[in-house]
């Protein structure tokens, strides 16, 4: 069998050491046991092939240098894009794609230090292509690992925990079903309260009369409410905060929890449901020496609304139990919320602002749980982490006639996902996960990937399963949207579908 040629595509601030990149290349081959003895080339903008830092690392390893311009990198496809690099060199992430630009799949996906990155693919044995090219190619990924220096076992190499929705419609004109949030929002009149408290800018933000509207909201006392820049920075909290020793994360779901336990220092256990299971969580998968467990309800992506009764099952004294319960509000009545519990060992329940109420940049969200859990995660958290404007949306969105108007979604989001799941029972091909209780569905279909292409050609964006612990490829969300969208989707799918070209039967 011929020696593999891999091609380390490398991305790099200026000035950035040689060390660093040799080191970063290094860790990367090694973590997905990969030999440094057949690396054929490290790939890069040809802005930055003249680094000593990159040109230093190649010579120490003995391959040649291999430029590719701003233009030949934007055409190449790439599993984990990114804003930054996007909005400086024209592609979501030079390491990626200048690692795939002349190879065909991808080993070991990006991997970050303090100014590089890097990313590993292997070539078939054939001889390279003029750099000029500027073709596109797909990719596909063989052992994608994690993208934190604290994975410490390949058994829990996965899909990039980083990735989210919005990466899938930043800057383009696309119709939106990628992302969750309800469209038409933030309302006139919460811009309007928002807008209000711009006057007050001067001062530091005083999170009191928030934190008690969302006690009153929930009929809770002040002590158990803590007031987040968003449900992601209170996932960053709790793993940085509370101690476990056996973290476990119950999967398909948001992968920000997972990544905030990565990226503090935790190995992290998986709890992965089945799609012949409808997905459902049986409480006796969770290991019984699990310390702390995230579960998500309704769960993103699956869709799926856990009973109260069952997640209960998984509390008892000396662990932690977070219900991440973003969606909930979405569901008409809020039937299983445990949001208002105090009965419960251990519970701590997340709430976001984010999706009901369209403030996903003013980020937004809260934490109830028991005061000293509450007094732990506010310790790790920085002084005036709620801006004024954010506490303003957050005393706004407790009022009486803002829970009406969100009960009123929650309807409307059941009637507009009853037509969306009926267009797509029309499709043969279409899977979907049922009962669905969130403002999305989970589908699966053959070559969802070319699928999710062509809907993108025809103006849609769709979000990518593959990034899901527990899902692949074939594997699509998409938030319930009016039905005048959702018809013009429904015809977008149908095209789509009738496109895909013909697979050899050989």
């Amino acid at each position: 069998m011929p020696r593999a040629a891999l091609v380390v595509g490398v991305g790099a601030r200026r000035g950035v050491p040689r060390g660093e990149v040799l080191a970063l290349v290094r860790e990367a081959l090694g973590a997905a046991g990969l030999s440094a003895s057949d690396v054929v080339e490290l790939a890069t903008l040809d802005t930055r092939a003249d680094e000593p830092g990159i040109a230093g690392a190649a010579a120490e390893l003995g391959v040649p240098v291999r430029s590719w311009t701003a233009a030949a990198l934007a055409a190449v496809r790439v599993p984990n894009p990114s804003g930054a690099p996007l909005a400086a060199t024209g592609t979501p992430s030079v390491a990626e794609a200048a690692a795939l630009a002349d190879a065909d799949e991808l080993l070991v996906m990006k991997r970050k230090s303090a100014s590089a990155t890097c990313a590993v693919a292997r070539r078939t044995s054939r001889t390279g292509t003029p750099a000029s090219t500027n073709r596109a190619r797909p990719f596909t990924m063989a052992a994608m690992l994690p993208p934190t220096k604290h994975t410490k076992h390949l058994d829990n190499a996965g899909p990039d925990l980083r990735h989210h929705g919005d990466a899938e419609v930043r800057g383009l004109d696309l119709t939106d079903l990628a992302v969750n949030v309800r469209t038409g929002t933030p309302p006139d009149w919460l811009r309007e309260r928002i807008a209000a408290s711009l006057g007050s800018l001067a001062a530091y933000p005083d999170g009191r009369p928030a934190r008690a509207a969302v006690a009153g909201r929930h009929g809770l006392p002040e002590e158990r409410v803590l007031l987040t820049a968003g449900a992601a920075e209170a996932f960053v909290l709790i793993a940085r905060a509370l101690p476990a020793r056996r973290p476990v994360v119950v999967h398909p779901q948001f992968t920000e929890p997972e990544a905030a336990l990565r990226a503090a220092g935790h190995e992290v256990g998986r709890v992965v449901l089945r799609p012949e299971d409808g997905f459902r969580l049986d409480p006796a998968a969770v290991p019984e020496d699990a310390d702390l467990v995230v579960v998500g309800n309704p769960t993103n992506p699956t869709s799926v609304l856990h009973r109260a009764q069952v997640l209960e099952q998984l509390a008892r004294p000396g662990r932690t139990l977070v219900v991440d319960e973003a969606f909930m509000d979405a569901v008409p009545g809020e039937r299983e919320a445990l949001c208002d519990r105090e009965d419960v060992p251990g519970l701590v329940v997340l709430r976001s602002l984010t999706k009901t109420w369209g403030l996903a940049g003013l980020r937004i969200g809260y934490v109830l749980a028991d005061p000293a859990t509450v007094a732990l995660l506010q310790e790790a958290q920085p002084l005036w982490p709620v801006s004024s404007p954010a506490l303003a949306a957050a005393e706004a969105c407790m009022e009486p006639r803002a829970l009406v108007e969100a009960a009123d979604a929650a309807d409307r989001v059941t009637v507009d996902r009853a037509h969306l799941l009926a267009g797509l029972a029309e499709f043969g091909e279409v899977r979907v996960v049922e009962p669905a209780a969130g403002p999305f569905v989970l589908l699966r279909l053959d070559r969802a990937d070319e699928v999710r292409e062509r809907l993108r050609s025809l103006g849609f964006a769709a979000r990518r399963g593959d990034t899901f612990p527990g899902l692949g490829s074939d594997w699509l969300r998409l938030a319930v949207r009016d039905r005048v969208t959702t018809n013009g989707f429904l015809q977008a799918l149908d095209l789509a579908l009738q496109g895909l070209p013909r697979r050899s039967a050989g």
